[in-house]
């Protein structure tokens, strides 16, 4: 019996024709708009949640889809090959909050904080970057200290997807990381914490940025953020777990973001080298113009073999697989801004300018070199997980 390794059930298949026909129908006409005004398109983001996509990974009875690691590479995957940004601020709310608080939260918490993010009434983040400490994650300098029923944070956060969702409006809620007063280096706390909570503001949101335009990007400040002591997720000192567990599936839908960018590209310059002619003969007859389509299509396909083979066994609950969600972010990053670069370069002029929208892909793919660790990092860990063992 043979297997689609892309849509291993029904259920999968029918996923990705839904979210394939919702992307074109209605994310695709908005995403140059929504690029070129940096603005979040909010309404739109709610209609995910209609679609059971908001919370595609976390338990029904709490409000979400409960699907698996491949499901949730469908969506990125079939979103990112129309509009990135959008799909970054989904993979912000989705994986990097509701399949957090999912997978480490309490019922209680799950029971408070996952009905409102599945259905999109709430826009939510996470918040793990600081200023001074980006790749160096155990360098972060924010800090929480208990102080009768609650906890008091002080610090600030950077590069926070959803952490606004306009110039002067937080998003919802967010899964703070902190270390709590005299705890080692990998002794972290993480803590929810809801907009209007006292202490808590919008630094900035960053602006004139290269891509991911329709996605927000801010700096987040606590002061003194005194936060209810039941919203410790987990015990202290226990958030290191939480966080090696969920950046696995981070950087597998990121890995699924670059897919999509690269799909898009090939399908883009595939059409337009078969229709333009140069010197009386079409573009797709020159041995230049083939070797950009025929060596983007391998790339993608042996990207998208290694991404669906690594959904197929990823546990959402369980840690462990850190070497191959690093390897697959570590290849698709570059494999999808090299392949939005050929594009532009089969392109030409057109490829340069935003009405063939590959100009967007490639500003779009460079973050996915950098956001939710950066190449090095990812060489780092692998080659130190790669250390550990004889045999591959």
């Amino acid at each position: 019996m043979k297997v689609d390794l892309f849509n291993p059930t029904d259920e999968h298949k029918q996923l990705r024709e839904m979210v394939r026909s919702f992307a074109e129908r209605e994310v695709e006409p908005q995403a140059a708009e929504h690029d070129r005004e940096e603005k979040f398109n909010a309404p739109l983001f709610r209609k995910l949640g209609d679609l059971g996509l908001l919370g595609i990974t976390a338990y029904e009875r709490f409000g979400g889809s409960e699907m698996d690691s491949v499901a949730a590479v469908i969506a990125h995957e079939e979103l990112a090959a129309v509009d990135p940004g959008f799909t970054l601020a989904y993979l912000a709310h989705s994986m990097l909050f509701v399949n957090n608080v999912n997978f480490n939260g309490n019922d209680a918490q799950r029971a408070k904080y996952l009905p409102p993010a599945c259905s999109g009434q709430a826009i939510c983040g996470m918040c793990m970057s600081e200023p001074g400490a980006g790749t160096d994650v155990l360098g972060m300098a924010t800090t929480a200290r208990k102080d009768g029923d609650h906890y008091v944070l002080d610090g600030a956060k950077m590069w926070i997807t959803n952490g606004a969702v306009s110039k002067t409006e937080l998003g919802d809620t967010f899964l703070v990381y902190a270390r709590m007063h005299g705890a080692g280096r990998s002794e972290l706390s993480s803590f929810l914490v809801e907009k209007g909570t006292p202490g808590f503001s919008l630094g900035q949101k960053i602006e004139d940025k290269l891509g991911m335009r329709a996605s927000m990007t801010a700096e987040l400040v606590f002061e003194g953020c005194r936060v209810p002591a039941e919203n410790l997720v987990g015990t202290e000192g226990s958030a290191m777990l939480h966080m090696m567990r969920n950046l696995e599936i981070e950087r597998l839908t990121l890995a699924a973001m670059s897919l999509g960018i690269a799909r898009r590209s090939i399908e883009i310059m595939n059409d337009y080298a078969r229709d333009r002619k140069s010197f009386g003969e079409p573009l797709n007859r020159f041995g230049q113009i083939q070797r950009h389509i025929a060596e983007s299509y391998a790339e993608y396909m042996a990207g998208r073999s290694y991404v669906y083979q690594v959904a197929g066994h990823l546990d959402l609950d369980e840690p462990g697989h850190r070497l191959d969600s690093d390897g697959v972010k570590l290849y698709c990053a570059t494999m999808g801004k090299n392949v939005a670069d050929r594009a532009i370069q089969v392109l030409g002029g057109y490829g340069y300018v935003g009405e063939y929208r590959v100009e967007r892909l490639w500003r779009d793919a460079k973050l996915l070199e950098i956001g939710g660790g950066t190449l090095e990092a990812h060489h780092k860990n692998m080659t130190r997980d790669l250390a550990r063992t004889d045999k591959l």
